[in-house]
């Protein structure tokens, strides 16, 4: 089926205007709609109230010439170019001349105009105006393209980045709404921007297994498409949609959904949208030729009859590319600066590391080196008490010594490679016994550890390395700040699902201003004085016990004493509750 285009004759002579009709109608490859005017006012009526493809206009009326009225359309009427062919009685190359020079697209000669001349010109006429109207697009598209690349370039927060893409894609489309949809691993993933806020808009769609997309197969809906019947449902997986083109036609798209461009059926249906846009983000995928599907970017307009263009759908597809690169820069960016963050801490933590060290080696070395040049020196004038005490104080500050060097590699392995989690079966009851009976063997007579267990302690999961930690550390805080002696209370409560332990002594305390950061390495309480220590035994603990995924708290009242409690989820190594919980 041909166009149809709009045609305009300016001529005084019926005559002449029934012959121009007669040769345009015969062209059998256009199709006119010809409007007729005598006269000047009545031609500038009609441009005025019609949208005319071509102009034939002659160069006398009897009004005004020719080239005043072509130059008062110019004037009032056309925004964009419109062709106008001149026509003249007369073959005068001055006319000619002023005629093109005024903007006209071509002028003829009445006496020599033939059929085949006419439908020529203005075949030729609609042409080019084709072809100009195309470059401007073209170059409007470009410039609006650039323009909204430069503000998405603008900045490198990702939030930003996108809010300034919907709203510029929705201006260069004026369409409705414009969002864009994130994938995540895990999940479905979600809107992430919307040109329009409003609680529709994201409450309906804040899913897109609501639109019937999912990670896996996204549902769409077929327009009749080859074997397939109107309304079946297809699948088509993530990575044959980014891979998909945007199509190569010059028909309107009523409803996208081949070639990479979807009709998301539930969005439509929610939306009450006429059509829907979308086109893939796709981010390089480290020198894989396959990209990686970050999202989507989808345009849809509901207010009334909208039939998607291929160059929309270019449009939209370069907008979308622009996007990827800002989208890898604002995310090369938060990684840079994730890495310089965490390299910043790591200085903090190596700073710290070695003020600890070299302060706490000081008091035991200068003891270590006391006792051992007064054994050297004076063995002789001591009695065999004294030599022992001093060995002792030896073999005390060493063991002191070893332990912090051993916690030091132990955070900075916590800190630094995260050890990975290695489950056993454990019986909790022997375990905490041994290493009870162990502790008991080197603490004074001043304090007495007490073991009291009750529940379902069968059944548990864990790492033994990980567990010893927790205990010796918490054991050891609970003993080294109770300076004064008493007792000292270890806890095992089995659960259905969890194994519960608490150390609970009747030291020092702790502050309530110093507990929130009681985790953190290097913390201790503000009351210690003189007591030893690193700050080091809360926060190993705290490391191994989230590696059991499980869940450490601490009470405690100044002067009274200090409870920590563990929670221990009792798991097996498949991940799953052990049998005995079941």
């Amino acid at each position: 089926m041909l166009d149809t285009w709009t045609l305009l004759i300016i001529d005084d002579c019926a005559a002449d205007r029934k012959i121009y009709r007669r040769y345009l109608l015969k062209d059998p490859h256009q199709s006119y709609q010809i409007l007729e005017a005598d006269c000047a006012e009545d031609g500038l009526a009609l441009c005025r109230k019609v949208r005319c493809d071509v102009i034939l206009l002659d160069f006398c009326l009897p009004d005004m010439s020719g080239l005043e009225l072509f130059d008062q359309m110019q004037q009032e009427i056309f925004k964009t170019s419109v062709p106008v062919i001149m026509l003249t009685g007369r073959g005068d190359e001055e006319i000619a001349v002023q005629v093109m020079k005024r903007g006209a697209l071509d002028y003829l000669v009445k006496q020599n105009l033939t059929q085949d001349v006419l439908q020529l010109a203005v075949r030729n006429a609609i042409k080019q105006s084709c072809l100009q109207a195309q470059l401007l697009k073209t170059q409007e598209r470009q410039r609006l393209i650039a323009t909204t690349a430069l503000r998405i370039r603008q900045s490198l927060n990702l939030e930003q980045i996108l809010n300034t893409a919907v709203a510029e894609v929705q201006q260069l489309l004026k369409c409705d709404r414009v969002m864009v949809y994130q994938f995540y691993p895990d999940t479905d993933g979600k809107i992430v921007a919307s040109s329009v806020e409003s609680y529709s808009t994201v409450a309906l769609c804040d899913r897109v297994g609501d639109w019937g997309l999912g990670t896996r197969d996204w549902g769409l809906r077929t327009e009749d498409k080859g074997t397939r019947r109107q309304g079946d449902r297809v699948l088509i997986t993530r990575e044959e949609f980014s891979q998909s083109p945007i199509p190569n036609h010059q028909s309107p798209i009523p409803y996208i959904y081949e070639l990479g461009l979807c009709n998301c059926v539930s969005l439509k249906e929610q939306f009450n949208t006429k059509a829907n846009l979308v086109v893939p983000i796709n981010l390089s995928n480290n020198g894989n030729p396959t990209p990686k599907l970050w999202g989507l970017l989808i345009a849809h307009h509901n207010s009334g009859e909208r039939h998607w263009q291929t160059d929309d759908a270019e449009m939209l597809n370069e907008v979308s590319v622009q996007l990827a690169i800002a989208i890898q820069q604002a995310e090369l960016l938060a990684q840079t600066q994730a890495a310089l963050a965490k390299e910043k801490q790591l200085n903090v933590f190596k700073s710290q590391i070695i003020t600890t060290v070299s302060h706490e080696y000081r008091t035991p070395l200068t003891s270590i080196l006391a006792a051992a040049s007064t054994l050297v020196k004076h063995s002789q004038q001591l009695d065999e008490s004294k030599q022992q005490r001093f060995l002792g104080i030896i073999e005390q500050k060493s063991r002191y010594m070893s332990k912090l060097v051993d916690n030091m590699l132990l955070v900075n392995q916590l800190e630094l490679e995260k050890p990975k989690f290695q489950p056993i079966s454990v019986d909790l009851l022997q375990f905490f016994s041994d290493l009870l009976e162990q502790e008991r063997e080197t603490v004074g007579d001043r304090h007495e550890l007490i073991f009291k267990v009750t529940g379902n302690h069968h059944g548990f999961w864990g790492d033994r390395g990980l567990l010893q930690q927790i205990f010796i550390n918490l054991m050891s805080n609970a003993i080294k700040y109770s300076p004064d002696g008493g007792s000292v209370e270890f806890h095992l409560i089995g659960k259905e699902s969890e194994a519960i332990f608490y150390i609970q002594d009747s030291g020092i305390g702790i502050p309530m201003a110093d507990r929130e950061n009681l985790f953190q390495s290097f913390s201790r309480g503000s009351n210690v004085d003189t007591i030893p220590g690193t700050g080091l035994g809360l926060a190993i603990a705290k490391a191994c016990v989230e590696l059991h995924s499980g869940n450490i708290t601490l009470s405690s009242e100044v002067g009274q004493g200090t409870k920590v409690t563990v929670s221990l989820p009792k798991i097996c190594p498949t991940g799953q509750l052990s049998p005995s919980s079941t």
